[in-house]
């Protein structure tokens, strides 16, 4: 039977002491462990440990990291998904799937159809929920390493610095793609998609896109729903160049 695996932000070393931090430790209790069973952490790093509970209070409990272990569960594709900010459900939806099918980078952005919008400390808030779900995905899934998800930015400032290099394949997701995804090339280690909200990008959106470098994609005749998207084009990917 596999051990708990949890996810803990701080260094990990064989040897090392500590207490579990407070959502991890009520997890902990809540399933009734108890002291000298051992649970499954990683801190996002690479790899992960394992550790013996030593002990446990009211609310917190100790323990030992007993090993390491160098496994590695990601994918050797490198995906960013740029995706525009969708209704909080359907993000969060978004999140969590990409996490659990090896997504590299979340880059979320607000364009012109985008029907929800963040900005200061809210925009921070969500951020940080954001976080707490691809923690919480990876600890299910069993990766090595969290989803990066950056800061919101819009849509124009992503398209003005977008890197010019062509090794990397850059896909704009569209109803009226100009490929058809049988025409894209055999080998890549790194896509770029472009996602849109629940309204799709607006033609001005697109042409930007195009300009930037990316290509227009047709996935096949129907249309997704905007958390619908990343899942499929996700699996797509790493069915035709990662690990699956």
């Amino acid at each position: 039977m596999a051990l708990p695996r949890f996810y803990v932000d701080q260094s990990l070393a064989i040897g090392l002491t500590f207490e579990l931090p407070e959502g991890v430790a009520r997890h902990v209790q809540v399933v009734r462990m108890q002291p000298d069973d051992r649970v499954t952490l990683f801190n996002g790093k690479g790899g992960e440990y394992q550790a013996q509970i030593i002990a446990m209070g009211k609310k917190t409990v100790t323990v030992q990291v007993l090993s390491f272990d160098e496994v590695n569960r990601e994918s050797p594709l490198r995906i960013t998904l740029v995706q525009a900010v969708s209704a909080s459900d359907r993000m969060d939806y978004t999140v969590q799937k990409a996490a659990e099918l090896g997504v590299a980078v979340l880059q979320p952005v607000t364009s012109q159809y985008c029907q929800q919008r963040y900005s200061g400390e809210r925009a921070e808030k969500r951020i940080a929920h954001w976080q707490g779900i691809a923690a919480s995905a990876a600890e299910q899934c069993g990766r090595t390493q969290l989803l990066e998800i950056r800061p919101i930015i819009t849509f124009a400032q992503f398209i003005a610095a977008v890197d010019q290099d062509d090794s990397e394949l850059k896909l704009l997701l569209c109803p009226t793609g100009a490929i058809h995804h049988s025409a894209l090339p055999e080998q890549v280690n790194s896509v770029s998609v472009l996602i849109g909200p629940e309204g799709g990008y607006s033609p001005e959106e697109d042409a930007a896109a195009i300009a930037a470098g990316y290509t227009s994609l047709l996935l096949g005749p129907r249309i997704f729903r905007t958390e619908t998207v990343a899942p499929v084009i996700a699996s797509f990917l790493q069915a035709k160049y990662g690990d699956f």
